[in-house]
């Protein structure tokens, strides 16, 4: 099971995560991943790309997460 595939079920299926979600699999509250997100360092950097903004709301794609984490 790739770690793609694992998010995929651990999340409900759905293609992207909220940031709630994120900062879950980083072991992060919420608060602290938006502080780390909106500075200049390296996770920001990695993470933007698969950044998408729905209205108001940001989503990251799960393809993106899991590439990171398989990078890392």
């Amino acid at each position: 099971m790739t770690t793609e595939e694992l998010i995929l079920t651990n999340n409900g299926g759905s293609p992207l995560l909220s940031i709630t979600q994120v900062a879950e699999i980083f072991h992060r509250s919420p608060e602290g991943l938006r502080i780390t997100l909106s500075g200049d360092n390296e996770l920001a950097r990695q993470l933007k790309p698969c950044r998408v903004k729905i209205g108001r709301r940001v989503y990251f794609r799960v393809a993106g997460i899991a590439q990171f984490i398989d990078q890392a």
